[in-house]
């Protein structure tokens, strides 16, 4: 995909479109004026006087900014209508070009732009003197030249107006050229203004040429009285905007919205392209790095800013400024050369004494137009009060965090846990339950007894801090009160969510040592889940509450709310009328799971996941649709229909110029039907996929079955370019010795030894063993269901090379999955020159 900076080159060239047609119709209109009119041109002192005066009503300018675009409105037309008037066609539209010209190349424009204005000062003048002399002329300067002139000047008017509307809804979109439109009344207003003082101009000279005196008088004092206005309204509009800042800060200090109103206030306020906050990390505070950037919606986690000069003015407790009217470091110049900033303001934002961060403003909107020294006072008062606002938020925030959290344990309270829980069960996500997990801690009270309530607290702050470091990243911990905690989090489905529970209490049961005394305490653990145990928070939890009560009748078991209305059987058995059915109104999807390297964490693929949403029963499990599609005959459309959706997007991914590998499950029974790899063949043919960008993922007890009856399917598939994978390796009875008569290129772990590798040496080993002689097979070794750093780091200590999970990303749509993918990569890798990386972002 192109870069930006090339794209804005593209477009911004785009209005060559616009300036040649002008220019070929300054020429044609020219060549008719200098062959019908006579005199076509007039005497040269008399032009060329002329265009100082259109100079100098082009100098005094007020500037209208649409978008990164700054219209100059000017009084130019008043010696335009006196020209038309006195002067012959050709001497008007010479004078009017070459004034264009000298004021054009004063301002230092872009070329497109320059050229751009050029053409239709040209082209807008010829049109008007050419109306003007195919007009009827009446005699004297009576109401009917009044008309004429009227036309003419308002003729170059709109053809100016039409033409930067044009150019702008080329370069800025049609958006842009829509809100010119709208700014466009007043503009003529100004233009009539102008008009009718050409036309005082000309009654008064007709009645004495000493009246040019007066008018001369009147020019220096309306460049005095209009430079005193300008400074008045800036001056107006500044203070304006300082009260419209404070007052939103004000009102946006309470609902965690400051930092967006603050940044999008102050990139007006200044008439900057980018507004940047920086605060670096504090307390349980991150690090943030915020930007509001002109014509995009919401805030940008970069900044254009150099870092060299956050840095300087955070050393150095003052102001950096840095443009060519603020003047320049030369400490700073090598890295303000490197950015694409023009100017840059860089203020520190002071809580006392302290320097808590930096406010930065960068790029003042319109290529003329400057950040100047009187903008740096106005920017170090914006940043006093948006320091005070700053930390009075951080103090509220930090009220609010007391309100929401237990004073022991640190972690969420019961009220936080059921917002936590309301919102969870708000959102719904297709395929995923809301889970809710209790852990009642049993015999606290007898430690209580026995040891003291301070006792009692270090077991529960050891209990929260073990929970703390074994969820997945993506639950919520929380202290219900007394000896409960509560876990939330999505899953894929209710059985998930009792077997992470179990998980969870076999690492909160490992012995705690107080001093010399060794204490063994469990927990009994109750599980519900939304949507099948209920829609309101309130009720879930007391149903939780239900099953952890339900579960000490067994110690240290875990509990169900409650089984199925219907079991598994009846409920498969329902559902394999409506597989059809899903199929033709398309309500299966398939969603993708990233495929990461874990020693630099680059994507190198995805695994395809079939999902169904219900119209009745909601969310399907997939063990339950793909048993049912086995035992239906409709197997095979499944499978066609999950290879066609990612060959699709593997075909529609490297067209970004990514190259995108997938990976499909198959089922055991697909690979006794022999012409799959047939059809694998087709599928790959049609969609221009390259067979290396596919992975067939067959479970083990599929491939390791003790007979010879998929070994002629894998081999066709090899043979194809196919890669082919062992799934779920570990949960059978087979043996890593099988795997060397077996034409595959992959073995994955099974999730269950590598989520308990961190707290079972017997799992660590397992997993330890698989990779270590895998890799001497030639195997390379995907680790499933990674999600924690630790489990991270000991994949990465035995050599495995591939893994997937939560830790990285849950299953994605495929659009959530490219969002995702430009959300993970690394700054820091890019600043150090190395290919893209990406970051875990739960």
């Amino acid at each position: 995909m192109p870069s930006r900076p090339r794209l804005n080159r593209r477009r911004t060239e785009f209005a060559w479109f616009i300036t040649g047609p002008l220019a070929l119709c300054a020429v044609l209109l020219s060549l008719l004026l200098g062959l019908t009119a006579d005199p076509a041109l007039g005497e040269l002192p008399l032009t060329l006087l002329f265009a100082v005066a259109m100079v100098a009503a082009a100098w005094p300018t007020i500037n209208v900014v649409v978008r990164r675009q700054a219209l100059a409105v000017t009084p130019t037309e008043i010696p335009l209508v006196v020209g038309l008037y006195l002067l012959p066609p050709l001497s008007v539209v010479l004078a009017y070009t070459v004034a264009t010209l000298v004021v054009q190349l004063r301002r230092k424009l872009l070329p497109a732009k320059f050229w751009f204005n050029l053409a239709l000062a040209a082209a807008g003048t010829s049109l008007a003197a050419t109306v003007y002399r195919l007009l009827p002329l009446p005699e004297g300067v009576g109401p009917g030249t009044w008309g004429m002139l009227l036309v003419a000047v308002s003729t170059n008017t709109l053809v100016a107006l039409a033409a930067v509307v044009a150019v702008i809804s080329v370069v800025q979109g049609w958006q842009a050229g829509r809100e010119l439109l709208r700014a466009a009344p007043p503009m003529l207003l100004t233009v009539a203004v102008n008009l009718s003082i050409g036309l005082l101009i000309i009654i008064a000279l007709e009645s004495t040429p000493w009246a040019v005196l007066l008018f001369a008088g009147l020019a220096v004092a309306f460049a005095l009285v209009y430079g005193s206005y300008t400074q008045f309204m800036r001056q107006h509009r500044t203070l304006a905007d300082m009260y419209e800042l404070t007052k939103a800060m004000t009102e946006s200090g309470s609902d965690g919205t400051l930092i967006d109103a603050l940044l999008v206030r102050i990139r007006s306020l200044m008439q900057a392209e980018y507004a940047t906050l920086w605060l670096p990390a504090q307390g349980r505070h991150p690090e943030v790095l915020l930007t509001a950037q002109e014509g995009k919606p919401g805030l940008l986690d970069s900044a254009l800013t150099p870092a060299e000069l956050r840095t300087a003015a955070v050393t150095r407790q003052e102001t950096v400024a840095i443009g060519s009217r603020l003047g320049t470091d030369p400490l700073l110049r090598e890295p303000m050369g490197r950015a694409t900033a023009k100017d840059v303001i860089v203020v520190p934002l002071r809580s006392g004494k302290a320097v808590i961060g930096t406010i930065e403003v960068a790029n003042r909107l319109g290529d003329t137009n400057f950040f100047r020294t009187s903008d740096i006072t106005v920017f170090e008062t914006v940043a006093a009060h948006a320091a005070v606002a700053l930390e009075n938020s951080r103090l509220v925030d930090r009220l609010r965090y007391d309100a929401y959290h237990d004073g022991l344990t640190k972690l969420p309270n019961r009220r936080r846990i059921l917002g936590a829980l309301a919102e969870a069960v708000r959102v719904r996500a297709p395929g995923e339950v809301v889970a809710l997990l209790l852990f009642d801690v049993d015999r606290l009270r007898q430690v209580n007894e026995a040891l003291g309530h301070a006792a009692g607290d270090k077991v529960l702050v050891e209990v929260a801090d073990r929970l703390r470091g074994c969820v997945p990243s993506a639950a919520l911990v929380g202290r219900a009160g007394g000896d409960e905690f509560l876990v939330t989090l999505r899953l894929e489905s209710a059985e998930a969510a009792v077997e992470l529970a179990g998980q969870l209490r076999e690492q909160i049961r490992d012995e705690m040592v107080f001093d010399s005394l060794t204490l063994d305490v469990d927990t009994a653990v109750g599980v519900v889940v939304h949507p099948d145990h209920g829609d309101a928070p309130a009720n879930l939890l007391q149903r939780v509450d239900v099953a952890a009560t339900a579960a000490k009748a067994v110690p240290g078991s875990v509990q169900l709310y409650t089984p199925a209305l219907e079991s598994r059987s009846l409920h498969r058995l329902g559902l394999a009328g409506d597989l059809r059915n899903a199929f033709d109104n398309g309500e299966l999807e398939v969603y993708y799971q990233p495929k990461v390297t874990l020693r630099d964490r680059r994507l190198i693929g995805v695994e395809c996941l079939a999902r169904w949403e219900h119209p009745t029963h909601g969310s399907v499990a997939p063990a339950d649709f793909v048993a049912v599609a086995e035992h239906t005959g409709q197997l095979g459309r499944l499978t066609e229909f999950v290879l066609r959706e990612g060959l699709r997007h593997s075909r529609d991914w490297a067209h970004g110029d990514q190259s995108l590998a997938v990976a499909v499950n198959l089922s055991a029974r697909t690979l006794l039907d022999q012409h799959f790899p047939e059809q694998v063949r087709g599928l790959l043919a049609e969609y221009g996929v390259p067979a290396q960008l596919l992975t067939l993922e067959i479970p083990e007890a599929g491939v390791l079955d003790g007979t010879e009856r998929p070994i002629p399917t894998l081999r066709r598939l090899r043979d194809l370019g196919v890669r082919l994978s062992v799934d779920d390796f570990g949960t059978g009875s087979s043996s890593l010795a099988h795997l060397r008569r077996l034409p595959v290129h992959e073995v994955k772990v099974d999730h269950s030894f590598v989520q308990g590798m961190a707290t079972d040496p017997g799992d660590l080993a397992i997993v330890n063993a698989v990779v270590t002689l895998s890799q001497q097979f030639g195997l390379t070794v995907v680790a499933e269901g990674v999600e924690s750093e630790l489990t991270l780091e000991l994949l990465q200590d035995i050599g495995c090379e591939v893994g997937q999970g939560f830790l990285f990303s849950r299953p994605l749509p495929f659009e959530r999955l490219e969002a995702w993918f430009g959300a993970q990569i690394d700054p820091e890798s890019i600043a150090s020159s190395e290919l893209p990386r990406l970051r875990v972002v739960p």
